[in-house]
Formats: structure tokens, C-alpha cells, sequence
């Protein structure tokens, strides 16, 4: 990879953090306790349960892939960065711009 490539995913994974970020603290806003002293009906209470959980799991999955670009960004300037960790290959850039967390080839990540 070179330097113009790097810089490239180097934005793209910062970019990113900022992005995750920003939606965890939405999502931990978004899951926060239901008050009970609030009047919204057994079914609504119900619905904010069930929404409250699909969303903590997405919390969960926002703040694996912040743990992952920020493991990433930190190992940018090491020579194995950008190199599928299975088969050694070059990871894409496209790939890589898409996915920046991602540290497989697309073969080897499936």
C-alpha cells in the first residue's frame, strides 16, 4: 500500500470513529430505563422493551467495531497494516474503504 492509499484509509478510519462514536451515544440515549411513572399503556411498554433490546444490541455491535478502528488506527505506521491476517494477502483498498475494521480478504473472512 502506498502513502497516498494509506492517507486514504487513514481518513476513512478516522471518519469512521467519529461516525461510531457519535451513534453510540445515541443508542445509550436511545436505551435508557423506561420510567414506570409514565403512562404509555401495556403495549407501548411492551414495543419500548422490545426496542430497547434490538438496540442494545446494536450498541454492543457500535462499540465492537469503535474498539476495532481504534485497535486499527493505532497500528496504522506497522508494515503488516492492510494485510489480511490469514493469508497475508493485500486487503482491497475498496474494501478496505468500505470496512475499514475489517482485517480478512474478502476469501478469508468467509
Amino acid at each position: 500500500m502506498d502513502k497516498k492509499e494509506l492517507k486514504k484509509v487513514v481518513e476513512q478510519i478516522e471518519k469512521e470513529i467519529i461516525k461510531t462514536t457519535e451513534l453510540i451515544g445515541e443508542y445509550k440515549e436511545m436505551t435508557k430505563p423506561i420510567a414506570p411513572e409514565n403512562a404509555i399503556g401495556r403495549l407501548s411498554r411492551m414495543d419500548a422493551i422490545n426496542n430497547k433490546s434490538v438496540t442494545e444490541a446494536a450498541l454492543r455491535t457500535a462499540e465492537e467495531k469503535l474498539s476495532s478502528l481504534k485497535y486499527l488506527i493505532s497500528r496504522v505506521n506497522e508494515d503488516d497494516f492492510g494485510l489480511c491476517r490469514r493469508c497475508r494477502q493485500a486487503i482491497p483498498l475498496p474494501r478496505l474503504m468500505f470496512m475499514p475494521q475489517s482485517q480478512f480478504c474478502v476469501n478469508c473472512a468467509e
